[in-house]
């Protein structure tokens, strides 16, 4: 079987960084009663401006000042980029796959993320490296699954969209992957993806 790919884009958040808001939570309730659970609702609540923020729609300062005065204030805007970045651990095995695949592929990361994640929770990972470039939505004012978060990624490759092939957790934007041109397939664990890999004569 002839291997068809040259370019491999992986996903950030839930692939090769798992991520949970419980201890941003618990760090907020103990902050100020109710707190942490006030945030979960304005998160539900407030989707658009999340989704507005990972795009590059608003500044730091705005999104800080949005949230921070739904908060009632009751903490400071440093305690709150804390808490709101310490939420990342890293998929060990996952990642030590990425040297191997760098022999023969480019790798892109893409991923709907915004500064403060990048610039206090996860930018100074190792293995990021591995990755001849980094396609981050709030800088491409794009997310996925839209068509120009994609394309940004191929501004960069100048490969066709045939020889790309995406790995994400999520559903939609491995549909929007697809009708971008490229292969690609969901993430649900590490041993999923070999199995993945090798049917399609990556590894």
């Amino acid at each position: 079987m002839i291997n068809k790919y040259s370019v491999i884009v992986f996903d950030l958040g839930n692939v090769l960084l798992p991520f949970n808001y419980e201890g941003t939570i618990h760090s907020l309730n103990e902050k100020a009663p109710g707190l942490g659970d006030h945030f979960v609702r304005y998160s539900k609540e407030n989707r658009d401006i999340l989704r507005k923020y990972e795009r590059g729609d608003i500044s730091d300062v705005e999104f800080l000042n949005n949230i921070l005065s739904d908060l009632d204030n009751k903490i400071s805007r440093e305690e709150f980029v804390n808490y709101f970045s310490k939420v990342f651990t890293v998929n060990q095995k996952l990642v030590s796959l990425l040297p191997k695949l760098k022999e023969k592929y480019t790798l892109v990361l893409l991923s709907n993320t915004n500064s403060i994640h990048r610039e206090y929770g996860w930018k100074d990972y190792e293995f990021l490296k591995y990755f001849d470039k980094l396609i981050l939505s709030y800088q491409v004012n794009a997310v996925k699954p839209e068509l120009k978060i994609y394309k940004s990624v191929e501004a960069f490759t100048q490969k066709p969209p045939q020889e790309h092939i995406f790995i994400d957790d999520v559903a939609d934007y491995v549909e929007g992957a697809k009708k971008a041109g490229w292969d690609a397939v969901q993430y649900t664990g590490y041993d999923k993806l070999i199995a993945d890999f090798k049917a399609k004569n990556i590894l």
